[in-house]
């Protein structure tokens, strides 16, 4: 009887300090904001400034790899006096404060969840452009990162219930439901989806292990390959045409990982030969040495006459979702 009240007691102190525990824990509310969107956080004078020209450099600097130049981020100033209640719960939030240390500090969930503040700080507007321009890439890397996990969940929201991408090239992707499989073969997939002004691509496929060599001419073995996937797999909207790589824009290559697998990040512009048709593409090569072979996803974007910074980013989310049995 004795043990049976200890055991009691026991289990309702334990219940009582979770209710404690819970009731201090802050209550978040959910962050939003529109994608690729970043809210600064500062003064007016410093915004007029040599800051405000240093913070869009870094956030509004056009990415490589579109055929037309887009900021990295659409950016909106806030003074600090009026950062309160719905303008603080974007998704991503660089603050600028004027203090003794100089530095930056990367913050989790402030006011909002999911959510990144980033705080550069310095005792005088030299020091404060300082750790802005020699953290350039980390701040960029930062709100990237929280924009894929972000396009990332808004699909999971309705999944795709593919399976024959897995039984036939042994991975997984994750995209929304709306895609659709244009073409398929035994080891090809043409997956697509509608769009105001025209269509969201993507191409899987696999190939030999020897059919990329790690050397000096590896971009141009790639830009290669995917021409000559183009000619079979990609026709034009004419008899006798097919996408490829537009030549008057050298590709942009560059290592990652994904997977945990080593991989080749090509960038460029595709056309359609006899066809006045393009857009941007994003191309990753992915080692799969465990199964002998490499593994190319591709995501590629028609959109005339609109920006399409977000329809590759969907993509960039897409592909990094991968995972390769």
């Amino acid at each position: 009887m004795k043990h049976v009240l200890f055991s009691v007691l026991m289990m309702v102190l334990l219940i009582s300090c979770n209710d404690k525990e819970k009731s201090n824990e802050k209550f978040l509310p959910d962050a939003s904001g529109a994608i690729n969107s970043v809210s600064v956080v500062t003064e007016n004078e410093l915004w007029d400034g040599r800051i405000g020209d240093a913070i869009r450099s870094v956030l509004a600097k056009p990415i490589y790899g579109l055929p037309q130049d887009e900021p990295t981020f659409t950016i909106s100033q806030i003074p600090t006096a009026v950062f309160s209640g719905f303008v603080t719960k974007n998704r991503t939030v660089l603050k600028i404060e004027i203090r003794n240390e100089a530095g930056i500090e990367i913050l989790d969930d402030v006011y909002a969840k999911p959510q990144k503040v980033i705080v550069v700080s310095g005792k005088s507007r030299e020091a404060i452009i300082k750790v802005l321009q020699e953290n350039e890439a980390k701040i960029i890397e930062t709100f990237r990162n929280v924009e894929l996990a972000e396009r990332q969940r808004q699909m999971a929201k309705s999944p795709h219930t593919f399976t024959v991408i897995k039984e036939k090239l042994g991975l997984t992707l994750d995209f929304a439901s709306v895609y659709r499989i244009a073409k398929q073969t035994d080891d090809f997939f043409w997956i697509r989806k509608d769009i105001t002004t025209g269509t969201n691509n993507l191409m899987i496929y696999e190939l030999p292990f020897d059919a990329i060599k790690r050397n000096d001419s590896v971009v141009n073995q790639i830009i290669k390959i995917r021409d000559s996937i183009g000619k079979v797999y990609i026709e034009g909207p004419v008899e006798g045409s097919y996408m490829v790589t537009e030549d008057a824009y050298a590709p942009f290559i560059s290592e990652t990982i994904l997977d945990n697998k080593p991989v080749f990040e090509t960038k460029g512009i595709w056309n359609v030969k006899n066809a006045f048709m393009g857009g941007p593409f994003i191309n990753y090569a992915i080692e799969d040495e465990k199964n002998d072979r490499w593994v190319v996803i591709e995501g590629f974007a028609f959109a005339p006459s609109v920006e399409k910074r977000n329809y590759m980013l969907e993509l960039e989310s897409i592909i990094k979702s991968v995972h390769i049995d």
